[in-house]
């Protein structure tokens, strides 16, 4: 176990680890990190806690102190700063016609480096871009890609639901969200009610799958054949998942009846589940690249963290490490498989059979190879040296 704090560098940004170095820190200071890409300005969000040593990421990095007013200047500067850069990055994108779409940047707490976000359809050839810039600003300039999400995520929004985007208010990391999710739900699966801001599925799908989930199992599907505690049977019409209650159509003798149950209070065999609503073709193609677009964001997501916690936390030594040592481990696996098929061979030389039975076998192998090659030669042997040969037009 270890004792670190929780620091996050931008809004609903990652969380990550640090040292305390005995310093009274608590929830909401401002702090000065070490990071891999220089001197960093965090908030911390957590009290100090202990944190299992398979959690933490080797150096931990240490708080170098608590922010001083000086500090919350600097930071205040930069941040106006970063206003003026992102003005000067948008003439410079207009002037290279480049087809790509700023989003934001942003300074180091050093000024060591300036970044500089951006989305774009395609890979976009920024070094024309990049050198320009590097002459206006004498700094470090680097440009990311990101994805649509992320936009949202550094800009922020209002949702369908009339609140402020999760991804921007509270959510730190981006879940998978799937078609299968809405369904669980009885949502519509019209694309433009189950999209966000972003044009990608919603965020909040994820945040009631389990309890979904763990109420569906109770209940039953619509169009299931039901049996009630009153001894009547009939087909489920509709479902309230959260009331738990069931809409079943009675047949009476000369008459049908809609009566409400209790999921309790019914007995039925769970079926496969019918779709509510018939889809056309355009909103199935719809869905259907949603999920795809869902798929390609969640590894364009795990590249863009671990290039960001390369960054915070010098994560790409590590891992270089550890591959050193993996390799190393397979090196020596395959050497020692090697042994087993030497000590075989040796085994083999080793024959327990005398050494003059071999030579005697060896011996006889010998006449018989001597015989066959006379046999080809009519009966005349004679050896493939130059010396030894029949001269031209002498007899033998």
């Amino acid at each position: 176990m270890a004792e670190v704090v929780s620091v996050r560098f931008r809004t609903a940004g990652k969380l990550y680890y640090f040292d305390p170095c005995d310093l009274e820190i608590k929830k909401g200071d401002h702090v000065i990190v070490e990071t891999a890409r220089g001197m960093e300005y965090g908030t911390v969000i957590g009290e100090k806690r202990e944190v299992a040593e398979e959690n933490i990421i080797r150096p931990l990095k240490p708080i170098i102190r608590v922010s001083t007013p000086e500090d919350d200047a600097a930071e205040k500067s930069n941040l106006e700063a970063r206003e003026d850069a992102y003005k000067i990055c948008k003439e410079k994108i207009a002037k290279h016609q480049l087809p790509m779409k700023l989003v934001e940047a942003e300074y180091t707490f050093d000024r060591k480096k300036l970044m500089f976000y951006f989305t774009a359809d395609n890979r976009i050839d920024f070094r024309e871009l990049v050198k320009d810039l590097a002459a206006v600003f004498k700094t470090r300039i680097e440009l990311r890609q990101i994805g649509v999400r992320d936009e949202i995520k550094l800009l922020g929004g209002v949702g369908t639901c009339g609140r402020e985007c999760c991804c921007h208010s509270y959510l730190h990391e981006f879940a998978p969200v799937s078609i299968k999710m809405a369904k669980e739900q009885n949502l519509s699966l019209n694309p433009a009610n189950v999209s966000g801001v972003c044009g990608r599925l919603m965020c909040c799908l994820k945040n009631e799958e389990e309890t979904y989930e763990e109420l569906n199992k109770t209940m039953p599907n619509v169009g299931d054949f039901v049996s009630t505690n009153d001894g009547c049977k009939g087909e489920v019409v509709s479902i309230n998942v959260l009331r738990q209650k069931v809409r079943v159509v009675i047949e009476l003798k000369d008459d049908k009846e809609i009566r409400e149950y209790s999921a309790s209070e019914l007995t039925f065999k769970k079926g496969i589940r019918k779709e509510k609503e018939v889809l056309s073709a355009e909103d199935m193609k719809a869905l259907e690249l949603l999920e795809k677009q869902e798929q390609e964001d969640i590894k364009e997501q795990e590249s863009e963290e671990a290039e960001e916690m390369k960054e915070i936390l010098g994560e790409g030594e590590k891992r270089d490490r550890n591959n050193n040592r993996n390799r190393d481990k397979k090196r020596n696996f395959s050497q020692d498989n090697k042994g087993p098929k030497k000590d075989k061979k040796e085994f083999k030389d080793s024959d327990s059979r005398p050494d003059k039975d071999r030579s005697e076998k060896k011996k006889q192998n010998n006449q018989n190879n001597q015989g066959n090659q006379n046999r080809k030669n009519n009966g005349h042997y004679h050896n493939n040296r130059r010396e030894n040969r029949p001269k031209k037009g002498s007899e033998e």
